[in-house]
């Protein structure tokens, strides 16, 4: 056996278990759902800081850490990322708490899609007929959710556009996803502080209160965040983009499944057509992306 197939099947293990673990992260933030979405996102970006430092000083990228500083080009599309994944996050949190991760899991479906709209747009990307198609059951989609359940899907449709524009801009200027992350975490971090200091002070906090348990898993958050992005690079750096594309379906079928399985939330007929045509639509994107491949690869 080659070294190119070790490789790739070890990325392929890397990019199982960092989707797998993304799919599982719901049941880490009910843990934590009598606590507002803010204090736990306050404590994601602390602990996140507190980790990414460690990581940095033992992979030696603290330079590139600085060139980051330095480039002021850089800096301002990481703030705007910064922006955008914080608010991803923030979305998700809240989502979690009450009780919509079914609406996360669509939110995720329906992001790749998105991304090749965001690539059209702004990277003048072509599109053929078999991406027309599914983006247009897509919409379908989201418009059936409207008419038939009298909603629009916010929370669905806002992580899908959040995380595509935050790919959108990390793409723009291609930094290392470990220092990009500690910089973007840096960013809000005053911000985080702030908030902290404000809960200290009015007695609100949850953290090193009565309860260990709900102050352990808060002090979790910086693992919980940084361990998939570890995966996920070990993956990328081993395997082809576009399989490395299919492995992301795997977070939102098992959000999908928890939601049902784990957390009764409920799944109406209406859903449950939204959810088809979002498959629907994957299939016809995934089968695309795999004869494009193909002629590729001749």
């Amino acid at each position: 056996m080659n070294t190119d197939t070790n490789e790739s099947r070890l990325g392929m293990i890397y990019a199982l278990c960092a989707f797998t673990f993304w799919g599982l992260i719901p049941i880490y933030f009910k843990q934590v759902s009598t606590v507002g979405a803010f204090e736990v996102l306050v404590h994601r970006v602390i602990w996140s800081v507190v980790v990414l430092v460690i990581l940095i000083i033992v992979t030696k990228q603290v330079n590139i850490v600085k060139d980051l500083f330095k480039s002021l080009k850089q800096l301002k599309y990481l703030i705007l990322s910064s922006f955008l994944v914080s608010s991803n996050w923030l979305i998700f949190i809240w989502a979690v708490s009450n009780n919509q991760i079914m609406e996360t899991s669509l939110g995720y479906y329906i992001n790749p899609l998105v991304s090749v709209i965001l690539g059209y747009i702004f990277f003048s990307e072509r599109m053929n007929k078999k991406q027309y198609v599914a983006i247009f059951i897509a919409t379908l989609a989201v418009l059936y959710q409207i008419v038939s359940l009298g909603e629009i899907p916010l929370v669905s449709l806002s992580l899908a556009f959040s995380f595509a524009l935050y790919g959108f801009v990390r793409k723009k200027i291609a930094v290392p996803s470990i220092p990009g992350l500690f910089v973007e975490t840096i960013v809000i971090l005053p911000f985080a502080l702030a908030y902290f200091y404000y809960l200290a002070q009015t007695n609100s906090s949850f953290f090193l209160g009565d309860d260990s348990y709900i102050t352990l898993m808060l002090s979790l958050g910086g693992i919980i965040t940084v361990i998939p992005l570890l995966l996920f690079n070990g993956a990328a750096t081993r395997m082809k983009l576009t399989t490395l594309g299919f492995f992301q379906y795997i977070g939102p079928s098992i959000a999908f499944c928890i939601a049902i399985f784990v957390y009764d939330e409920p799944m109406n007929t209406d859903k449950l057509i939204s959810f088809i045509l979002i498959w629907i639509a994957l299939v016809i994107f995934s089968w695309d992306a795999i004869a494009r491949q193909k002629k590729v690869s001749k």
